[in-house]
């Protein structure tokens, strides 16, 4: 039996970095997948050759990443970004920071209905390492499964435990941001114990390394610097299949032994 799978993210490259081997894994199963974005990102960090206009340039590489995985439809809400650090800039003209959004959770439930959900993909309380707006997918994620009445919730994370020793493994073979804080990741994410669900997605590798390719302003810097994104890539591919080779989700509905498959159990 086909469902139907709304994966809701909070900026372009989101959805590559947790998300696109179960994507990928559920569209090659049959299933629809529909890929919601808040905001365009048009304040992430790139190089001066991409800064014109990103916030378009990142919604055109968030449709060449769709492709990749074989999402069936991009929903984008039409949120202005909120910037990760420091106060949440000014609302821009005939826009609103996703952070500031009052009917976002009442927008998305529409979405759910319209698509008939059977699964709503957010992320954990933490939004993964606390950026702002990755809260607030969590916080109207939440909300509007409920309003919506989606009979399953999935959080996309990461293994606490896991994600630590990745990333001292990445710094070794690339040299991380002068600025990265392994700290942050240390308290960020979801502990081993709470995971519900571990995804292989080593037959989707491909594709999740293609949607990941796929967001390349993301992975570019002036002056040399490095960036997280690009360092993830050139991870040589039998090291990188190993380390992307799953995905783990938290279902806060769910009980017994971690699944395998986030589509279990539904009618």
């Amino acid at each position: 039996m086909s469902h139907t799978l709304v994966a809701f993210h909070a900026h372009p490259d989101d959805e590559a970095l947790l998300t696109a081997g179960t994507l990928a894994k559920a569209a090659a199963a049959g299933h629809r997948v529909v890929l919601v974005v808040a905001t365009d990102g048009a304040l992430g960090l790139t190089s001066g050759d991409f800064q014109d206009d990103l916030g378009t340039r990142r919604l055109r590489e968030l449709q060449r990443s769709a492709a990749a995985m074989g999402v069936a439809r991009v929903i984008h809400l039409g949120y202005a970004d909120s910037g990760m650090v420091g106060d949440v800039p000014p609302d821009p003209p005939g826009g609103r920071r996703f952070v500031r959004a009052a009917g976002a959770a009442e927008l998305l439930a529409g979405i759910l209905r319209e698509e008939h959900a059977d699964v709503l993909m957010s992320y954990d309380a933490a939004g993964g390492y606390g950026h702002r707006d990755h809260v607030k997918v969590h916080v109207v994620g939440a909300q509007a499964a409920r309003l919506a009445g989606t009979p399953r919730v999935v959080e996309a994370t990461v293994p606490r435990e896991l994600l630590t020793r990745v990333v001292r493994l990445v710094s070794r073979l690339h040299r991380l941001p002068s600025d990265f804080d392994l700290e942050v990741y240390e308290r960020a994410f979801t502990p081993r114990s709470a995971i519900t669900h571990r995804i292989d997605v080593r037959g989707q590798i491909a594709a999740k390394r293609a949607a990941m390719r796929a967001h390349a302003s993301q992975a570019a810097a002036d002056d040399g610097a490095d960036r997280t994104l690009s360092g993830f890539l050139q991870i040589p591919r039998p090291i990188y299949d190993v380390v992307f080779g799953r995905e783990w989700f938290r279902d806060p509905a769910h009980t017994g032994p971690v699944g395998d498959d986030i589509f279990a159990g539904l009618g």
